[in-house]
């Protein structure tokens, strides 16, 4: 391993001496982007908010814009001093500390506005979160820059109307396992930060079961602001393509949404208004790209998913209007972090500016209580529309290394605009939403999860019996490995069954005749792929209690088909039917055993209940 590890720094060496150093040793800021060595060539670009970079000499220069070759990001520490540096001069600034990481770092927001301590609610909020994945950090250098020139540079304006809150750094750790070798698909920073936490988790996979203390962190902050809106800003992966800023968000381009006045509002007003603000200063804005063939890059794209375990899924479940920016990874960092701030500075006009009519959408979509609600979207497999596309000029090759056709982007923007078939989701599943559910009280942790979500939870003082529809799993299925740290599980048919149910204190009845009331029917279903249950987090449903012997069993089944004549029927009809079950004597007598009063009547019994519409 050792020797292995020599051999390929030294031919790394050969394509980029920077590469050779050790990540204890990273690359001056002299020394050009290491990468540049087997990345695609990146098209030559001058926008016009090139104008923002402060020079060196500024006192107020952020680490980036001192880089000559702006390529460089400050570690967690350094940011959070010129944070507070900047909270020190300027009292629009402020750091407010709302959580703490597995490896005990702070986790941070800067607050931007004149309000003072207390943000005046009439004022739209917009909520920008950077390094959710710290190797994509572009929105930490870009807010940098934008509060330092509402401090010192003549743009406090833009807070006269809206409040800004910026999280520099969500996943603090991981923006702290940084090196020269994070991101290979992805030109500068020339150090990032690692893609999952100090646990290993993605923290971008977090935004239903709210496991991780950063994600929780998140919630508590969200649901203290309550944005207007929410940006949460990515760095993307996959194909070369002319634009550098991608945006997108559920319902977009009129397709279906779970907040359809919120997606009619980015539709109409912000989007235009976005894309000619980026427009003006030199940037390509463009929707959201997810190819759907590597190696044919003409193929097509897709939606990439609508799941709510993804900010712009969960955003339009919570009728948070939710922006998902996905800059792209080839274009200079520079490039990218200009894009962002021009992006961020875009929509704090059109907030202050268009604020009431937004909010009149969010209370729309607030007040819907659909009786069915879809879940467990798939792609479909007929393209639903097609989508000007402007592409980058590439080649085919052999190449020796995998013994295939591989894609050589040329770096030189295609004059023809591609045509692109654009394949959307279609739901799987149609859920029925019932007046509440019922959580049994050993499950606090569940009742503490939806109540970061912020949901109203009504909380049981003392026992009650109450009259439920209880669910009864008829074939779960266990995944062969863990995922994001759960070994998930899937049903797809239950049976309702009707129970008078007696709930000790302490659990809770979770309506759903409220704004979130979606969230809590996709969390607490068990079908649904974004619940509690599908990350495996309520396995004692699984487990089976007491059981019987052949000898026991044998002679009762004997007494069973005596008795019933209809139960006999039946059992030799499955026989008939189902050899494997016909040669398999546990399967037979278990069969009987299941249909007698000694079986574990909660085996396989969803325990949280559902109490019906009416």
């Amino acid at each position: 391993m050792f020797m292995r590890n020599l051999l390929f720094l030294a031919a790394l060496a050969v394509l980029s001496p920077s590469l050779a150093m050790s990540q204890s040793s990273p690359p001056s800021l002299s020394q050009a982007p290491w990468d540049e060595a087997f990345l695609p060539p990146a098209p030559q670009w001058k926008g016009a908010s090139q104008a923002l970079l402060r020079d060196k000499s500024d006192p107020w220069v952020t680490a980036f814009e001192a880089d000559p070759e702006h390529d460089f990001s400050p570690d967690y520490v350094d940011t959070r001093k010129w944070f507070e540096r900047l909270d020190a001069a300027s009292n629009l600034i402020r750091i407010e500390e709302f959580g703490v990481s597995p490896e005990g770092r702070p986790i941070y927001a800067v607050i931007a506005s004149k309000d003072g301590a207390k943000l005046d609610p009439r004022k739209p909020v917009l909520l920008a979160q950077a390094g959710i994945h710290p190797g994509e950090i572009d929105g930490k250098d870009a807010g940098m820059m934008l509060l330092r020139d509402m401090a010192f540079n003549g743009k406090a304006g833009l807070l006269d109307k809206v409040n800004l809150v910026l999280i520099p750094i969500l996943s603090v750790d991981g923006h702290e396992r940084a090196s020269a070798y994070s991101r290979p698909n992805q030109r500068g920073p020339r150090i990032q930060g690692w893609r999952n936490t100090a646990t290993n988790q993605n923290l971008n996979r977090d935004f239903m079961k709210l496991d991780q203390p950063e994600m929780q962190a998140l919630k508590a902050l969200q649901a203290r602001y309550r944005a207007d809106l929410y940006v949460d800003i990515h760095v993307t992966d996959g194909m070369d393509y002319q634009y550098d800023v991608t945006y997108g968000y559920n319902g977009e381009n009129g397709v279906w949404s779970r907040s359809p006045a919120i997606a009619k509002w980015l539709d109409a007003t912000f989007k235009p208004a976005m894309n000619k603000g980026l427009e003006a200063r030199g940037h390509i804005p463009g929707g959201l790209v997810f190819g759907i063939d590597e190696h044919g890059p003409k193929a097509g794209l897709s939606d990439g998913g609508l799941g709510e375990r993804f900010s712009n899924g969960w955003g339009s479940a919570a009728h948070i209007p939710t922006i998902l920016i996905e800059n792209h990874s080839l274009k200079p960092y520079a490039q990218r972090v200009l894009g962002t701030y021009v992006f961020l500075e875009t929509a704090l006009k059109l907030l202050a500016e268009k604020g009431p009519s937004l909010r009149a959408a969010i209370g729309e979509d607030s007040a819907l209580r659909p009786a069915e609600i879809p879940a467990n979207f798939v792609a479909e497999d007929k393209p639903s529309a097609t989508r000007a596309f402007k592409g980058i000029l590439y080649e085919t090759y052999e190449s020796p290394a995998s013994g295939r056709g591989e894609i050589r982007w040329l770096g030189k923007a295609d004059p023809e605009i591609w045509s692109m078939p654009f394949y959307g989701s279609r739901p799987t599943l149609t859920l029925k939403r019932p007046a509440a559910y019922w959580v049994p009280s050993y499950r606090k942790d569940l009742i503490e999860r939806l109540k970061l979500h912020g949901l109203t939870v009504e909380p049981l003082a003392a026992a009650k019996t109450v009259q439920v529809e209880m669910l009864r799993l008829t074939d779960p299925k266990v995944a062969t490995r863990a995922n994001e740290g759960h070994v998930q599980i899937g049903v797809t048919q239950v049976a309702s069954e009707a129970r008078d149910w007696s709930f000790p204190a302490g659990s809770a009845r979770v309506p759903t005749d409220q704004p979130l009331g979606d969230l809590a029917v996709l969390l607490l279903e068990p079908q649904s792929s974004e619940s509690f249950f599908a990350w495996g987090m309520i396995p004692e449903v699984l487990s089976r209690v007491e059981y019987i012997e052949g000898y026991a069993i044998a002679p009762l089944a004997e007494k069973m088909m005596a008795a019933d004549p209809a139960l006999k029927a039946e059992f030799e009809a499955r026989l008939a039917a189902d050899p494997k079950f016909a040669s398999d004597p546990e399967a037979r007598l278990g069969w009987f055993y299941r249909r007698t009063p000694f079986y574990d009547d909660r085996h396989l019994l969803y325990p949280i209940a559902r109490e019906p519409a009416r």
